[in-house]
């Protein structure tokens, strides 16, 4: 029940925010709210990365400016939280599920062009993977992508129109079925049975967790790696790890929200919140949270936690973020197409 009172939690104080927003209550130089109010606007499964963070930028940045600073979280599937944001949700940084969604972001004409090169590793603090997440015992001996597909196997995973995390699944998924067949109607056939087996598709990551681990449904979950590791923290007797033979490195995005830092006034503080994820403490604190450090040398600090020798693909093997959403999530295209309820 841990997430679930965490969400909660989460909803609860991002409804607040809102309503600070609203009155006027937020502004960068902090006369009236006692220092500077940021708004984060992040996707499912950094809830509890960030609320450590913040905690540790808000050290950083007193010693630094000796101004106190708050940053309000809102947390959902990273397609609609970035959608939220073109709605008029008044974030002063995005830290999404990857980079298309702040490319939306960015055509709305809400971030300035070249933000991905603003910070390093192509504004990509930590990484992640994708992996299986089964039931201690492993019933149905699920050992690759080629296992999801047979007969009886119930899967969770959330949906791609509304999360970045699923995109990830769907294209680490693809990458398996090309290795082993590269005939695009045969890999589509592969997907259709692998979607067919799809027992819940939520609207994000987290939702899906908890559809598998608090409510007991499916026998795997197609899971963002630091998701499968906290679940295996928070029920270490009850579930198990599985890395499949290829999947995919995920590249989470992070950008300040220009027009919205520069109408409240955080620029500065906005564009170092970002920054500071590459410092060394927040590098760790990353891995203590299962999302691989950008750094080499503090990715091998933790060595011993994640598997380094995955064979991974990349975005890159899909032609980039642009390329991949219009061939394979977009409205009417390849997802679409082989996906019916």
């Amino acid at each position: 029940m841990k997430r679930n009172v965490i969400a909660l939690m989460a909803a609860l104080v991002m409804a607040v925010s809102v309503f600070t927003w609203g009155c006027g209550g937020s502004s960068g130089d902090g006369k009236d709210s006692g220092g500077t109010e940021l708004l984060n606007v992040s996707y499912d499964p950094t809830r509890e990365f960030y609320a450590k963070y913040n905690e540790l930028f808000g050290k950083y940045w007193e010693e630094k400016t000796g101004e106190k600073i708050n940053v309000t979280q809102s947390h959902g599937g990273s397609g609609s939280q970035a959608r939220s944001v073109i709605e008029g949700n008044e974030a002063d940084v995005v830290t999404l599920a990857l980079a298309r969604d702040v490319i939306a972001i960015e055509e709305a004409g809400l971030i300035e062009e070249g933000w991905i090169d603003e910070f390093d590793k192509d504004s990509s603090p930590y990484t992640s993977t994708i992996v299986f997440l089964v039931r201690k015992g492993n019933e149905k001996e699920i050992k690759d992508w080629d296992d999801l597909i047979k007969d009886g196997v119930e899967i969770i995973t959330p949906n791609p129109k509304t999360s970045g995390g699923a995109c990830w699944n769907f294209l680490a998924a693809w990458a398996f079925a090309k290795q082993q067949d590269s005939n695009e109607e045969a890999i589509k056939e592969f997907m259709k049975k692998l979607y067919k087996n799809v027992l819940v598709l939520d609207s994000g990551a987290r939702g899906a967790t908890n559809t598998f681990v608090e409510n007991g449904q499916g026998d795997v979950l197609i899971a963002w790696e630091n998701e499968a590791y906290l679940s295996m923290e928070e029920y270490p007797d009850e579930y198990e790890i599985v890395t499949p033979g290829i999947s995919i490195l995920a590249q989470p995005s992070v950008a300040v929200v220009d027009s919205n830092a520069k109408a409240h006034g955080t620029q500065e503080a906005a564009s170092a919140y970002l920054e500071y994820l590459y410092s060394e403490e927040a590098q760790r604190l990353a891995g203590e949270n299962y999302y691989r450090p950008s750094d080499e040398n503090i990715l091998k600090e933790f060595s011993g936690q994640f598997n380094l020798d995955m064979n991974l693909v990349t975005i890159d093997d899909f032609g980039g973020w642009n390329q991949a959403y219009e061939t394979y999530f977009d409205d009417g295209a390849i997802f679409d197409q082989i996906y019916t309820e």
